[in-house]
């Protein structure tokens, strides 16, 4: 897994997650698979959509979540604990501030959202390499005309 029960620290406190979850670890697991699924589809380029051929970062989705420990970039990894938080706090009434936390998730989709539309660069992460479908020297739209009409038969 890309972030462990452990990476939510950053965010909640193990009792809190005790007292939502009852104990039961699968919920942890599930928030947290939420989370990294979303997480990724924020970054992960449709480069079948035009608009993302348009010299925006094209991330490496796949690298950056398989890296493991200290491999993994930290604002990544904090990012989703946090939404991770968010899908543990539907599930409760603990201690802790609901609007804190659907802030904060909000915050965390709007960063990914700014990375994936190019407003935001992480230099630090890994880039997919450019090729024909990748190049971003494709515009998003084409111009021109049709054919000149002709009478002639």
């Amino acid at each position: 897994m890309f972030i462990e029960k452990e990476d939510l620290g950053s965010t909640i406190y193990d009792y809190q997650i005790d007292q939502i979850t009852e104990g039961d670890e699968g919920k942890v697991d599930q928030a947290i698979n939420a989370a990294v699924e979303e997480a990724k589809s924020y970054l992960t380029p449709n480069i079948n959509n035009k608009k993302w051929l348009d010299g925006r970062h094209l991330y490496d989705v796949e690298n950056i979540f398989n890296k493991t420990g200290t491999d993994r970039h930290t604002l990544i990894v904090r990012q989703c604990a946090t939404m991770a938080k968010w899908y543990l706090a539907e599930l409760c009434n603990a201690d802790f501030i609901y609007e804190k936390a659907k802030e904060r998730y909000d915050r965390a989709v709007t960063w990914f959202t700014k990375v994936a539309k190019g407003e935001i660069n992480v230099s630090t992460l890994p880039l997919l390499p450019r090729d024909e479908d990748t190049a971003g020297e494709k515009q998003p739209f084409e111009m021109g005309s049709r054919a000149k009409f002709n009478h002639d038969y």
